[in-house]
């Protein structure tokens, strides 16, 4: 069964969504950026219908000023009282004696930086977000990857050749490749690791291996001390029938058996 709870966070209220189910291993699910709880293409509603009937029962919620909770928008950085939150009211509803929790890009790296001080059991991590923005161009990791790819493709040749590519975009691309070639380590990319480094085991990382966050991340976080699945997808959330498949099958690894 499916129902809609509110819980307190720091003086206000949040609203979450709890799929029932007869297991004691738990999922609570984070939403990233500014997403509300069901997710891109409603994916986190439909992931959490399927692992209920599982048995496994799986809270989402969206944290102060998202979608139907009060409050401010303080981004992923300002969200540890809010999983903190979600984690006790998750374990109040329901008895459950362990908790994993799911989160997709700046969801994962707000897990890895708060889940510990949370009381979370095991953390499944996709895509996690360790690049702090510069411009609105995709992380250099990204670019180097995609210019790679580029130009092993003689289509791509024949386009540049006759005026198909936008110059600008290239040499602002060419450009960003150069400066960061000379910068220092990601100051978010160092407290991430950190941060899986100290509570080591129960962390698993899913990368959609085509997707910009996931290049980034490989690039920043040669390391990462943790389990590292990889899906053949440029997918960020895992939108397509195979990837939310592939995306269902390790997180039910993750969760392991009751």
């Amino acid at each position: 069964m499916r129902r809609l709870m509110t819980f307190p966070c720091a003086d206000e209220t949040l609203v979450a969504t709890l799929d029932e189910a007869d297991g004691k291993t738990g999922l609570l699910i984070v939403s990233g950026g500014n997403e509300i709880r069901i997710g891109a293409h409603r994916g986190m509603a439909l992931l959490a219908q399927r692992l209920a009937a599982r048995g496994h029962p799986v809270f989402r919620f969206d944290r102060r000023g998202i979608g139907d909770s009060t409050g401010e928008n303080g981004g992923f950085l300002s969200s540890a009282p809010d999983i903190a939150a979600a984690a006790k009211a998750f374990r109040a509803e329901t008895g459950i004696e362990r908790l994993a929790a799911f989160g997709n890009c700046d969801a994962a790296t707000a897990l890895a930086l708060f889940g510990d001080a949370a009381g979370i059991d095991r953390l499944i991590l996709a895509n996690p977000w360790v690049i702090e923005p510069s411009d609105d161009l995709p992380p250099a990791a990204a670019i180097r990857a995609r210019y790679a790819e580029k130009l092993r493709d003689p289509r791509e040749w024949l386009r540049l050749a006759r005026g198909g590519v936008s110059l600008r975009k290239l040499v602002r691309g060419l450009s960003k490749l150069s400066r960061n070639r000379s910068q220092r380590p990601q100051p978010l990319a160092q407290r991430f690791r950190e941060a899986l480094r100290a509570r080591q085991p129960g962390v698993m990382i899913l990368l959609a291996e085509h997707d910009n966050t996931a290049i980034a991340f490989r690039a920043a976080v040669a390391d990462p001390v943790a389990a590292v699945m990889t899906c053949d997808t440029a997918s960020h959330s895992f939108a397509n029938v195979s990837d939310a498949a592939w995306l269902e099958r390790q997180i039910i690894a993750g969760l392991g058996t009751d």
